[in-house]
């Protein structure tokens, strides 16, 4: 038999159990430090080793670019940059210029080696950083010697190609990307976040989708430069802006081969890209947004623990002590019975901090919880601006900055005005290419190159954040004069009206509305409000006023009036075990159906406090609960040891601290449902242990037990021989 406590002593099994406790309580302490983890070290750590992963193959695609083609041209009289003659380059640049190309090419294998751990850190790193600052100053040197001065005059018959200023972009993305990972191994040698990099799946796809557009547009304008008779770079420019759907115009098929290879390269080109802008997006809104709201909700909780300190209003921070809540549940001031507390409304949110007069602890925490869900919205609030603004920012930049550069280069040939370039690069930037004005230069088109890369994913990222600002503001408005104008809504055009002016005020106006607003907050949501609203306000079991108090000191809860998460009408858990395990499975499958929500989950204070009685926690005793400090470093030292029998690890918290459910990396309903998995697999370790326990008990024998059973054994077979 393989049950422990049979065939090995029962204490093996109780390490076991020790052991798996161990790792839980790491895995705790890790989510912990992953969430309180600054996020300047989340980019040092993760944004800007990404960074490099996609900026370096880039840069070697430049590198490409600048040895396949010579570097000056010789222009003809009354020609153009367009129709220059080649001068070939010195055999010491084209040797130097292949070397750095290698020496680049095993820098970005070494650091893609390195995140899939192929490679250590200590070896990997040291290779990236140097191979790329070696490339740098390479070509950085190589431009020094050959160019001369930068500025060609218009005396000159001589003129830089396009090759020459896509070694510039190479040698300044090469020496971007090797200092992101300088810093990197700079912080990871100091100890503030692990050497191994913890890449998710979509970020490794980002790199590696990069990567095949990059070799897809180069491949691409090695056949359509060889099909249409063009320069290599011009089917680069080509191949750029045909893939980014900008369409300038001014080159295109005249061949019917090169007409009917475009078919397949640009559908496919169009779907490689649709998938690298796809990873930016969710990579930069998605987990930036994670990053960004932890830190904007930290900031704001500390901005408040302060304000409540320093005005002496703190009283909601402190847990009530025993006594303190025994009175205030006996009596009042006047010598009432105060077992019920009055009702949090909307209202009362916004004076939390004046005077408060908590009777109970479960009044203090809920007060507590609503504290916390106004910093959660503020912070949300903030993020979602500042989110905007920063792309904005860069968007704005790249379409300014650019629009100079096109100036810069375009002003000699063509004549452009500022006002011209900044028509050409909007209408760029959005994709519309009228084609009624385009780069001619050398310069310029090997800048649009560059600059299209980085100009056009800006844009999606921009329009992804609109969209959750201006946007939904803008339906919210449409929607808002639809109820009162064309569309009339079911609350009246007044209450409409209202609304919307409360809302844009912050509810500083429109009292009618607010107090029925007040009113219906005094409800519980969902189920809870309908039970209570079915029920009439009566308590089913005891016909009284509804109560949601605890006694502390009770081992018994009282049972409640509405009906909680699980369906039962009552607050208490059940006493027999096996119906405590069946609730617990009612209730994970029920938080299995919150997890994919859109808006994320969002329970009450009355659900919390159904889910954390279920896994142990009592909101109507202050045993477990502490007052929330501003330093999470300080905050996470306490610990708080409370066992039945044996001692078992608890820690103490705050709705406001940063051990609070919802100051976590998780979504609400992904904490409830880990939370409620690991209460029911500790009572089955502990029911399973119970039973072995007991199993080995009856298989141990009592001294001299055995003995007289072997008598026992002996004398029959006596009495079956004799008889035999």
């Amino acid at each position: 038999m393989n049950d422990p406590g049979l065939d090995g002593p029962i204490s093996d099994d109780a390490k076991d159990v020790e052991n798996q406790k161990g790792d839980r309580k790491d895995d705790k302490k890790e989510d912990e430090q992953e969430f309180l983890a600054p996020s300047r070290w989340w980019l040092a750590s993760t944004a800007f080793p990404l960074i490099a992963g996609t900026f370096g193959p880039m840069a070697s695609a430049f590198s490409i670019c600048a040895l396949v083609v010579p570097w000056r041209q010789e222009i003809p009289p009354g020609k153009t940059e367009a129709e220059g003659v080649k001068l070939q380059d010195p055999k010491w640049l084209i040797g130097i210029n292949a070397a750095q190309l290698v020496i680049a090419l095993i820098s970005n294998l070494s650091l893609l080696l390195n995140m899939a751990r192929r490679v250590r850190f200590s070896i990997a790193q040291p290779v990236t950083i140097i191979g790329w600052y070696i490339s740098s100053f390479a070509l950085i040197g190589l431009c020094a010697c050959v160019s001369g001065p930068l500025v060609i005059h218009p005396q000159s018959s001589h003129a830089f190609s396009q090759a020459f200023y896509y070694a510039i972009f190479s040698a300044g993305l090469y020496f971007l990307v090797a200092s992101l990972m300088l810093i990197t191994v700079w912080g990871a040698s100091k100890g503030h976040y692990d050497k191994e990099f913890q890449l998710t799946m979509s970020q490794r796809t980002l790199m590696l989708q990069t990567i095949s557009f990059l070799v897809y547009l180069l491949c691409g304008a090695t056949v359509f430069s060889h099909v249409e008779g063009w320069n290599f770079l011009d089917a680069v420019y080509w191949a750029d802006f045909t893939l980014l759907t900008v369409g300038i115009g001014d080159f295109s098929p005249s061949t019917h081969t090169g007409r009917g290879l475009l078919f397949p390269f640009a559908i496919g080109g169009i779907i490689i890209l649709g998938l690298v802008i796809g990873s930016i997006r969710s990579l930069v809104l998605e987990r930036g947004k994670v990053k960004m709201g932890a830190r904007m909700v930290e900031k704001e909780r500390r901005r408040l623990i302060a304000k409540l300190e320093k005005k002496d209003k703190a009283a909601v921070l402190k847990p009530i002590s025993s006594d303190q809540t025994n009175q205030n549940n006996n009596t009042n001031t006047n010598g009432n019975s105060t077992s019920n507390p009055p009702p949090l409304s909307r209202a009362s949110t916004k004076t939390l901090t004046s005077k408060p007069n908590f009777q109970t602890e479960r009044q203090r925490r809920e007060r507590e919880f609503t504290l916390m869900r106004r910093i959660q919205e503020r912070a949300h609030t903030r993020r979602l601006w500042t989110s905007l603004t920063i792309s904005a920012t860069v968007w704005l930049a790249l379409w300014f900055a650019g629009a100079a550069i096109f100036h810069a280069s375009e002003s000699h040939p063509q004549s452009w005005t500022y006002f011209a370039s900044l028509y050409f690069s909007y209408t760029s930037l959005l994709t519309i290419g009228y084609g009624d004005i385009y780069p001619v230069s050398n310069a310029g088109k090997a800048f649009f190159v560059f600059w299209s890369l980085l100009a056009v994913p800006s844009l999606t990222i921009l329009i992804s954040n609109m969209g959750d600002t201006i946007v939904k503001g803008i339906r919210d408005l449409t929607l808002w004069v639809g109820d009162f104008t064309v569309l009339p809504g079911e609350k009246g055009v007044l209450a409409t009206v209202k609304e919307g002016v409360g809302k844009v005020t912050g509810g500083r106006l429109g009292g009618a509305l607010k107090e029925v607003e007040e009113e219906e907050e005094e409800m519980p949501p969902g189920l809870l409000g309908e039970s209570e609203r079915r029920d009439g306000g009566a308590s089913v079991e005891t016909g009284s006023v509804k109560s949601t108090n605890h006694d502390p000191e009770s081992t018994k809860p009282r049972p409640r009036t509405a009906r909680m998460a699980g369906g039962e009408k009552t607050n208490s858990l059940p006493e027999d075990r096996k119906e405590y395990h069946v609730v617990l499975v009612q209730e994970m499958g029920k938080v299995m159906a919150h997890l994919n929500s859109s808006p994320p989950k969002q329970y009450s204070f009355e659900e919390w406090a159904w889910y954390l009685k279920l896994v142990g926690e009592d909101e109507s005793s202050e045993e477990t609960h502490r007052r929330p400090l501003r330093r999470p470093e300080a905050d996470s030292e306490c610990l708080g040891v409370v066992g039945e029998g044996e001692e078992t690890e608890r820690l103490e918290w705050s709705w406001m601290g940063n051990r609070s459910p919802l100051m976590g990396g998780k979504g609400e309903a992904e904490w409830v449902l880990e939370r409620l998995m690991r209460r029911l697999e500790t009572e089955l370790e502990e029911l399973r242990r119970e039973e072995a326990g007991e199993r080995g008990e009856k298989g141990r024998e009592m001294p001299g037990e055995g003995s007289a059973r072997r008598s026992d054994k002996v004398a029959v077979k006596d009495s079956s021989d004799s008889s035999s």
